[in-house]
C-alpha cells in the first residue's frame, strides 16, 4: 500500500490526540487482506485534556455506589431537579411542581417532536453531535450528544465487565472492541479509543454483501483478536454461523433483549461471559444481567430509576410498571421522568438497585418472500424517506405482512407499502390504517423464528 494511506487529513479531526501507533492501527483495521468495505468515517474527537478526565471518570464509575433504593429517592435529585428547570427550554416553560411526583413524566415522542428543546442552554454547540436512532420501539429520534459523552459509554461496560470478573488489558497495537451488526445497511467504521492507549475499535457489518468473500468475516475477525466483542442478539446469531476460532474474553450483547437460549449457546461456543446490558441510546448503558441476583443489576449510579403506573404513579414495591428514569451521563440531554416504554419491577441486589422481570425490546426478524430473514432495522431503513410518525409492522403465522399506519398518514401508504415489498423480495403487504396512541410497538411477529433463538 502507498505509505500516503497513512495521511488522511481528516484524520487529524477525528483523532486529535493520534500517534504514529494509533495511526499504525487505524491502517491495519483498514488494510487487512480480509478487512471488509467501511462505508463511513468516525473518530473520538477527543482533546488531550478530555482523554486525562476521562480516565479519572472511569475511576470514580468503578467505585462509585448508589445513593438510593427503592421508595427512597438519591440526596442528588432536588438539585438535578432544579438545575434540569432553570436551564432546559422544555422544562423551563412547564415551570415547578409541589414535589418530585408531581412533574408530568415525558416520553420518546417529547424528544422526536423538538430535541432541540431539551438540550441545556449552557451546552456549548461548537462539538455537538448529533446522531439518529432507530429501534423496535417507538420514534426516530436524532439525539444531542458530544465526544466526551460518547467516550463515557466506556465507563460502565468496565463496570459491567467487572461484575464478571473482567479487566480490560489491551492497548496499543492491540484489538480492543469489535462491534458488529448484521443488516442490509449498516454505518461501519473504525477509530482507536485514546483512554486504552488506542487499542482499535471498528464497527462491522456481518451481512455478507459487506465482504470481498463470506470467509473474510472469520478470518478478519481472528486475524484482529478483539478483547471484547459487542453485538446485538441477531448479530451474534450470525456470529455463530461463522468458523471463528478466536475466544474473546467478553462478549456483551446491547440493544435489544438476549433470550436465555441464546446466550447459553454464545457462552458454550466462546467460552466466556457473555453479559446482557439493558442499553438505550436516550441514556446509554443502565444495568447488566445477573443470573444469581435475578434480575439487571444497575450500571449508573447517577440515574434515578421509577416504576409507574400508566397515570405516572408509583407502584407498588415489587410490582410491575413502566421503567422511568431521572438523571443520566449525557450533559447534552438530562432525562427528567423520562418514560422508556420498557416495564419491569425494582429490587436490591445488595446495595445496589436491579430490574427484575426485564420487559424490554427483542430483536425482530421477517422471513421474505425467498424464504431468508432480514433485520427489523432494515425495514426501519426501507421506510426512512417517508415522514412517517409511527407505524407498525406484523408479520403473521403464515408468513403473510402487514403495515399499520396512522389514519392521518395514510397518503404514505402506496409508497411505504412499496418500499417494504421491494425490501421483502416482492412479499405483498397489507396496509391497514388505524388510531393509535402515542407508544406503539413497531415490529412483531408470529413466527417464532423472528424472536430469535
Amino acid at each position: 500500500m502507498d505509505a500516503r494511506v497513512n495521511q488522511d487529513p481528516h484524520d487529524g479531526e477525528r483523532y486529535p490526540t493520534l500517534s504514529e501507533a494509533g495511526r499504525a492501527m487505524l491502517q491495519r483495521m483498514r488494510e487487512h487482506p480480509a478487512a471488509p468495505r467501511y462505508r463511513n468515517q468516525s473518530g473520538n474527537r477527543l482533546l488531550a485534556g478530555e482523554v486525562q478526565q476521562l480516565r479519572g471518570y472511569e475511576r470514580d464509575i468503578l467505585s462509585a455506589g448508589f445513593q438510593w433504593q427503592p421508595g427512597t429517592p438519591p440526596p442528588w435529585l432536588g438539585a438535578f431537579v432544579d438545575e434540569v428547570i432553570a436551564q432546559v427550554p422544555y422544562f423551563r416553560t412547564r415551570g415547578r411542581a409541589a414535589c418530585f411526583e408531581d412533574i408530568a413524566t415525558t416520553h420518546r415522542g417529547d424528544l422526536a417532536a423538538d430535541i432541540a428543546q431539551f438540550v441545556p442552554d449552557p451546552v456549548p454547540l461548537q462539538r455537538m453531535m448529533n446522531f439518529r436512532t432507530t429501534g423496535t420501539t417507538g420514534h426516530p429520534l436524532v439525539l444531542p450528544s458530544h465526544p466526551v459523552v460518547a467516550g463515557r459509554y466506556l465507563a460502565y461496560h468496565k463496570r459491567a465487565l467487572a461484575r464478571a470478573g473482567v479487566q480490560l488489558r489491551n492497548g496499543r497495537g492491540q484489538m480492543g472492541v469489535m462491534l458488529l451488526g448484521m443488516q442490509q445497511r449498516c454505518f461501519t467504521y473504525v477509530s482507536v479509543t485514546p483512554s486504552m492507549d488506542e487499542s482499535g475499535l471498528a464497527k462491522i457489518n456481518l451481512h455478507p454483501d459487506e465482504w470481498r468473500h463470506p470467509d473474510d468475516r472469520a478470518r478478519y475477525i481472528d486475524a484482529l483478536q478483539p478483547e471484547v466483542i459487542a453485538g446485538d442478539p441477531i448479530s451474534f446469531a450470525t456470529l455463530l454461523e461463522l468458523e471463528v476460532s478466536h475466544r474473546p474474553r467478553a462478549l456483551l450483547s446491547v440493544s435489544m433483549a438476549l433470550s436465555p437460549g441464546l446466550r447459553q449457546a454464545l457462552q458454550q461456543r466462546f467460552d466466556c461471559p457473555v453479559l446482557d446490558i439493558y442499553s438505550m441510546n436516550e441514556a446509554g448503558p443502565l444495568a447488566v444481567h445477573d443470573a444469581a441476583a435475578g434480575g439487571h443489576v444497575l450500571l449508573q449510579p447517577g440515574m434515578y430509576v421509577e416504576v409507574l403506573d400508566d397515570a405516572g404513579r408509583a407502584v407498588a414495591d415489587g410490582r410491575v410498571g413502566e421503567i422511568t428514569l431521572t438523571g443520566g451521563f449525557n450533559f447534552c440531554l438530562p432525562l427528567l421522568r423520562y418514560r422508556t416504554g420498557d416495564r419491569g419491577a425494582l429490587a436490591m441486589c445488595g446495595d445496589v438497585p436491579m430490574i427484575v422481570d426485564l420487559q424490554g425490546r427483542r430483536p425482530v426478524r421477517y422471513r421474505t418472500r425467498s424464504g431468508r430473514w432480514i433485520n427489523n432495522i432494515d425495514l426501519t431503513h426501507a421506510l426512512a424517506a417517508l415522514p412517517l410518525s409511527r407505524f407498525r409492522v406484523h408479520q403473521g403465522g403464515d408468513g403473510s405482512v402487514s403495515l399499520h399506519l396512522p389514519v392521518a398518514e395514510g397518503g404514505y401508504a402506496q409508497q411505504a407499502q412499496a418500499a417494504l415489498q421491494h425490501t421483502l423480495d416482492d412479499l405483498p403487504v397489507q396496509v391497514v390504517l388505524m388510531h393509535v396512541e402515542d407508544k406503539v410497538l413497531q415490529y412483531t411477529t408470529d413466527l417464532n423464528e423472528g424472536l430469535g433463538a
